[in-house]
């Protein structure tokens, strides 16, 4: 994997956990994407039905570029207590389909903690991944790092950050959602970051 270049409106498969404490991440992607032209998309989009896979992989296929968030592989605090698969088979899907296909996919992979990768998933040793610390500064950085955007600042994604967050606040107050992992949310917040990155560059005078 190399940094990418040259992105306008591109699209990037959005895979990472969905629970509390990942939410300033998933919120932090979302603004982050959007502060760099490209356009997020998520499994959140596709309906639970039989031919979810078949979707899935239609969806990752469909994207330039695809993110993956390997940062949770801690116990799950109810029993039956195990780590989260989804998102390394996730990325498995994403690997051999771009490998296979000999398509110009570019996939980047995430962690929370420096070196914990090379432990976790060893067949990944030698391919760049981006620490972010669990920081919404450290998804702006790695997001920087990752795609080549030198007009694209952390102080710009942090105006948008900020901006969505709110944003979100006010949907799960509006609708009374528990959290902001729902279709509809991440539909609302793609669309609303987009918006927030226009006004941000071009302010009303």
């Amino acid at each position: 994997m190399s940094p990418a270049t040259s992105v306008k409106r591109a699209k990037v498969f959005l895979n990472l956990p969905f629970d509390a404490q990942h939410e300033k991440i998933y919120l932090a992607l979302i603004a982050g994407l959007s502060a760099l032209g490209l356009t997020p998309r998520c499994v959140l989009e596709i309906q639970p039905t039989s031919a979810r896979l078949t979707r899935l992989l239609k969806l990752i296929s469909s994207c330039e570029y695809s993110i993956h968030d390997l940062s949770r592989v801690q116990l799950s605090p109810t029993a039956p207590r195990c780590p989260r698969f989804n998102m390394p088979f996730e990325l498995g899907m994403t690997v051999a389909w771009a490998e296979t296909s000999q398509s110009d996919h570019y996939w980047i992979v995430l962690e929370e903690k420096q070196y914990r990768l090379q432990k976790s998933l060893s067949d990944l040793n030698g391919y760049d991944h981006f620490v972010h610390n669990g920081t919404v500064v450290g998804v702006f950085q790695a997001l920087l790092d990752a795609f080549d955007k030198p007009d694209v600042s952390i102080t710009e994604m942090k105006q948008i950050y900020g901006k969505l967050r709110r944003f979100g606040a006010e949907l799960q107050t509006t609708y009374r959602w528990s959290n902001l992992f729902q279709p509809s949310a991440f539909r609302r917040l793609a669309i609303a970051a987009a918006k927030i990155k226009s006004a941000v560059k071009n302010p009303v005078t």
